[in-house]
């Protein structure tokens, strides 16, 4: 009877510790969210953008940071599934993320009011397991603080808090970095701009190979709807040739022909009359 028992008390144990394994799967055999855009899952080491991994899109403004992630998003969306945006710059542009195929009732966007709340807002939406991609944007801090002009360089706590909520609920996290304030991601791609031709993708940052990989994708890939050669941004209106500016004529000045209130010169007027005698002020006011 007792080793009937103990045999049983083995089985119990040995199921237990299949179904650890078969929970932890997920989260050591990530998958890849692609996004569509050809030239740009190619150059990922998984053919996307790997799930329950932190990514780190780095570039200078306008370099197609936003465009890509709005991408991943839309690629999310499709498979039905939901998103975060935690929009530290607060220029998210909800039309232009429906052109690129986001599904605003899929998306949450959360605009923090200071900086310290946008790494927590994050690892607070990561850590819910609800959204199959994060987005947060770092590059610059919220409207009306301090240093809103700059990027936001997350501490080694906050960055080490958003690796491991992404590792733990198999969530996609793509960080929106300036060029100044770089983050800590697994895999770091930085972006620039290529005129009409493109944006240029590099993998500056990877542990999982392809370090030094670089691709041109096409603007066409980002934005299906522009003509052959077309930029985002239009056409650059640059000069042809040197263009000078006439001298305008001026007059000569004199502080004594610049007159104030009651012809006083600026500074020194005269004190106005009162407008107690045209009010109708009760006796007691006198």
């Amino acid at each position: 009877m007792s080793a009937t028992v103990g045999n049983l008390a083995v089985t119990v144990e040995a199921l237990r510790e299949q179904i650890r394994r078969l929970q932890a799967a997920p989260r050591k055999y990530l998958a890849a969210l692609r996004t569509g855009v050809e030239a740009f899952d190619a150059l990922l080491p998984g053919g996307g953008l790997p799930l329950g991994q932190v990514v780190e899109l780095w570039g200078e403004r306008a370099s197609g940071r936003t465009s890509l992630a709005l991408r991943a998003v839309a690629s999310a969306h499709r498979e039905g599934r939901l998103c975060a945006y935690v929009d530290g710059a607060g220029e998210l542009y909800p039309p232009a993320a429906v052109a690129a195929g986001v599904d605003p009732s899929r998306l949450l966007i959360v605009r923090p009011r200071t900086a310290e709340q946008l790494a927590w807002s994050a690892v607070q939406l990561v850590r819910s397991g609800a959204f199959a991609c994060v987005v947060l944007d770092l590059t610059r801090a919220p409207p009306g603080t301090a240093r809103a002009e700059a990027g936001v360089r997350l501490s080694p706590a906050e960055g080490k808090r958003l690796l491991d909520a992404a590792g733990r609920g198999g969530t996609l996290l793509l960080l929106l970095t300036a060029p100044e304030a770089p983050a800590d991601g697994m895999l770091r791609l930085r972006t620039e701009p290529r005129g009409d031709r493109g944006l240029s993708v590099e993998v500056v940052r990877s542990r999982q190979g392809g370090l030094g990989s670089r691709a041109l994708v096409p603007w066409r890939a980002l934005y299906p709807e522009l003509a052959e050669g077309e930029c985002p941004w239009g056409a650059e209106l640059l000069p042809t040739e040197p263009m000078t500016v006439p001298e305008l004529p001026r007059e000569p000045s004199s502080r004594e022909g610049h007159r104030g209130i009651l012809g006083q010169r600026p500074g020194r007027d005269a004190p106005l009359p009162s407008l107690r005698p045209h009010l109708d002020a009760s006796p007691a006011l006198h």
